[in-house]
């Protein structure tokens, strides 16, 4: 029997992330392992395949409250990466900090996420701090925040953080509002 077709037998041949038949079901290697054997690989639909590098769809991804208790860990580490790329929405973080993994599973989740995160320009903050996704910062000075109609006062604390594609911005919350911030007016906390 193939892989793919260990896979299909697997997921009955649904797409082992959102669920979702009927579309065309392509394997997926989970990162940093190859695709030698059923265990390291996904069965995924064509929207979940194309959604896994930069997610767009963010409330097609709530699918993960129910894939994410699934046994198969390469579909735990899938979950893990996915609600952690997500982590700047609440509902994300709270299955995030639901999510328990096995110590060989986180290991496998946090290896392939380092590496994808290795090819983006790092995010420094005003002491020259490497910020990582999930950070709590503290802000250096007061900032206006334009179109909010409040000023972000010197010494609030913003957790969780998420970065963005530009590594002179972050984005959190302030004052329950998710804002754009300027990494050089932030230090890690």
């Amino acid at each position: 029997m193939t892989i793919e077709q260990q896979l299909q037998q697997r997921g009955g041949d649904r797409c082992e992330l959102c669920g979702g038949g009927g579309e065309q079901l392509q394997l997926h290697a989970v990162a940093p392992r190859a695709a030698d054997s059923a265990d390291h690989c996904a069965l995924l639909c064509a929207h979940c395949q194309a959604e896994l590098d930069g997610p767009q769809d963010h409330n097609h991804w709530r699918c993960l409250n129910d894939s994410m208790w699934s046994p198969v860990p390469a579909v735990q580490v899938l979950a893990w990466r996915t609600l952690k790329k997500l982590s700047g929405e609440v509902w994300a973080r709270d299955l995030l900090d639901m999510l328990y993994l096995e110590p060989e599973v986180q290991q496998w989740a946090e290896d392939g996420l380092a590496a994808e995160e290795d090819d983006s320009e790092p995010t420094f903050d005003s002491n020259g701090t490497r910020l990582q996704a999930g950070d709590a910062v503290t802000l250096i000075k007061d900032l206006e925040v334009k179109g909010a109609g409040f000023t972000a006062k010197r010494g609030t604390l913003v957790k969780n953080i998420s970065l963005t594609n530009n590594p002179e911005h972050i984005e959190g919350k302030v004052n329950g509002v998710q804002i754009v911030l300027v990494a050089k007016f932030l230090k890690k906390a």
